[in-house]
């Protein structure tokens, strides 16, 4: 066994492959018909630089390493730029060797195609390689596969941190980029790399100025901090994206525990981005075995009590609480492999935190038995717990998922989970055993609900359904129509054509425009949703569960099924790629208007209750100021607070509280996908076992 740790420098004057005498191109490297690693793609550069690592585990020398890179085209067939292999048997052992590796055309042989530049590490491994613990890094490009490296588990108190700390970026704005549309002006977006982490932050339409204003945290793996790639972009509907500029950001040359406030200029274009970049330590993220954790160990739970108590309100306002999570076994998965059996592993995900279980081969029923702590920055998040079955000549198989909002979790209960197929709306084979602990200070909780909500970093493409454009058009219609009832209600009141109740609805608008006050507002919210409070205690609770939600999230899931049985296929949709764009756009309008609709339904209806207790609590509060205190003050104090916030925040990032809050409570495909599903034990083989010994 032995380990390569390879490092891709650059290339030079690689082979133009595009209309404008470019190329955009990318490495793959395999080894025996197997893509190990698959570098980023460098647009519009034929002398691209990579600086990109990989660390591949290979049982023998025999097979060289094969070295291929293409052109990426969009929708269509990735060009050919050369390839070359690499004879592992010339490597000296335990010695970095730097490569230069000329790429040629087997069917043009005498075509110069460039060089490539490596630097390669080729180190022998001892012991059994099987029990290791894997990251998983999803491709930006490919959102539906990813790529597994391997790194095992450290010994030394049998806990591992996997990262060393937190990077901070704040994307203030952009001055006097370059303007890439025919209007004189751009649409500009950018996009951060740090290693196999990524993040795009949302598009500012029509400006050379833009004001992003937006906030994100990236892990720190190396001790000295590593380079971070950013990169500008202009979005152009129906054609590819024009490059506008690139930086980079040398975070080992930055101090620890301070901001920095960076202008950088933009290389290879024209302008500057600011950003606010802080270095912190790391965040207590961590695997160990089940043996071995620290809420068994007393005095380390006290601790955690203590960080999380009431009285330590204003002690890091981002550390929110604490989340163990116990993978202890599956029993009953499906069998991925042609031997009737899997090889299975879990991957564990909170928000932005990954964290990967070592592999069971050839088991059914595997036993993991690890331990995973999180620090909770949001308590409003979903613990989401995926079965894999790792297969190593292609992308692993998905075997069945969990999505546990941390709020449902019963603290210390080991729980049976039955795995969810992949769109988390109908079961899949087998269940999962977990126990989870969370601790969490519940002031700190509710603040941070009133700040913009963490964004995935790592997330599937949208992409046009006909299921999902449907089904979000009913979703809408079903709230307008809500809106649509009340309107005939009140018309009817009108009309008198029910004398006794026009005739209340007559005294009631009298009494309430004569004696209305502001304060009654928020006091008729507060009401309704105390006299929801009441119907669902004394079990006359109408809420039903959403039918049609489930119907259509199933009709959604096969034809998700069908997608990737046809994957390889060019559909006409895919050639006409404008279309496909708008329609995506609408389909995200109308889910976003019906998820509105839905949350605000859901708030009033206690599907999370410690979200209906906080908007009781901040009702008193605004009933109880409109009544004291007299309206011209409290615009009086909005208005100064706006005018003069970017004065005394200049660098603030914009939210709005309440759609803040709406945003942590569950919509209804979301309650749907949240449902806990009742495991049936008697397939289950600890009880054939127990009944075998009967």
């Amino acid at each position: 066994m032995y380990q390569l740790d390879i490092t891709l420098r650059r290339g030079q004057s690689l082979a133009a492959r595009d209309r404008g005498g470019t190329s955009d191109p990318y490495v793959k490297f395999k080894i025996g018909r197997k893509e190990v690693f698959r570098s980023k793609i460098i647009h519009k550069n034929l002398n691209p630089v990579w600086e990109e690592k990989a660390c591949v585990l290979i049982d023998h020398l025999r097979e060289p390493l094969y070295i291929k890179v293409f052109d990426y085209d969009f929708g269509l067939q990735d060009d050919f730029m050369g390839s070359a292999f690499l004879d592992l048997t010339q490597l000296e052992l335990n010695r970095s060797t730097d490569v230069t590796l000329t790429l040629k055309d087997p069917h043009y042989p005498d075509h110069d195609l460039g060089i490539i530049l490596l630097s390669v590490t080729l180190t022998p491994k001892e012991g059994e390689p099987r029990d290791v613990t894997m990251l998983m890094r999803k491709s930006w490009k490919r959102s539906s596969k990813f790529q597994t490296q391997s790194l095992r588990l450290s010994d030394q108190h049998r806990k591992s941190h996997l990262w060393r700390g937190i990077v901070s970026i704040t994307l203030i704005e952009g001055r006097d980029l370059k303007a890439m549309d025919s209007n004189g002006l751009s649409d500009p977006y950018v996009k951060f790399r740090l290693g196999h982490q990524k993040y795009k932050s949302k598009i500012m339409p029509k400006t050379l100025n833009p004001q992003w204003r937006e906030q994100f945290d990236f892990h720190l793996y190396e001790e000295r901090g590593g380079i971070m790639d950013i990169t500008a972009w202009d979005k152009d509907a129906g054609k590819r994206d024009d490059f506008i500029g690139r930086c980079q950001v040398d975070l080992s040359s930055l101090s620890r525990e301070q901001t920095h406030k960076l202008e950088l200029q933009l290389e290879e274009g024209e302008g500057h981005l600011v950003l606010l970049v802080t270095l912190t330590a790391s965040a207590t993220v961590s695997i160990s075995d089940l043996s071995v954790n620290s809420m068994e160990d007393q005095k380390e739970r006290e601790e955690i009590l203590k960080r999380y108590s009431p009285l330590r309100i204003f002690n890091n306002l981002k550390d929110v609480g604490f989340l163990q999570v116990k993978v202890i076994r599956a029993e009953g998965l499906m069998a991925a492999d042609v031997t009737g059996k899997s090889d299975p592993f879990c991957v564990v995900e909170l928000n932005n935190d990954r964290l990967l279980t070592h592999t069971v081969y050839k088991n059914l029923n595997p036993e993991w038995n690890k331990v995973f702590t999180f620090n909770i920055k949001d308590i409003h998040s979903v613990l989401e717990v995926t079965v894999y079955d790792e297969d190593r000549d292609r992308n692993a198989d998905f075997l069945g998922r969990v999505a546990i909002p941390l709020l449902s979790i019963q603290n210390g209960e080991q729980k049976a989970y039955v795995l969810k197929n992949k769109q988390l709306t109908g079961p899949t084979k087998g269940v999962i055993y977990l126990e989870i602990d969370v601790i969490f200070n519940a002031v700190k909780a509710s603040l941070r609900t009133l700040i913009p909500k963490e964004r995935k970093y790592i997330e599937e493409e949208n992409r046009l359904s006909k299921q999902l454009l449907l089904r979000n058009f009913i979703r809408t219609k079903r709230c307008v129509m809500v809106l649509v009832n009340a309107a005939y209600y009140v018309n009817s009141c009108f009309d008198w054509d029910s004398p006794p109740r026009s005739l209340a609805a007559f005294v009631l608008f009298l009494l309430v425009v004569w004696n209305f006050e502001l304060y009654m507002m928020p006091l008729l919210l507060l009401l309704l949703l105390t006299w929801n409070y009441f119907l669902i205690i004394s079990g006359k609770d109408n809420r039903q569960r959403d039918t049609v939600v489930e119907d259509m999230l199933e009709d959604e899931e096969e034809e998700d099924d069908r997608d990737d049985k046809d994957g390889e296929k060019k559909g006409f949709i895919n050639k006409i790629y404008a279309i496909q764009e708008v329609c995506v756009s609408v389909q995200n309008i109308l889910d976003e208007v019906a998820s509105l609709g839905e949350r605000i339904k859901n708030t009033f209806n206690w599907t999370v209750p410690f979200l209906s207790w906080l908007a009781i609590v901040a009702l008193c509060v605004f009933t109880a100021i409109l009544y004291f205190i007299p309206l011209r003050y409290i615009v009086l104090v909005w208005g100064i607070n706006k005018f003069t916030k970017k004065l005394r925040s200049p660098y603030a990032i914009d939210n709005n509280e309440l759609l803040d809050f709406l945003s942590r409570v569950p919509s209804d495909v979301q309650v749907v996908q949240y449902q806990e599903l009742k495991p049936d034990h008697s397939h289950s083989p600890y009880k054939r076992k127990k009944n075998n010994l009967g």
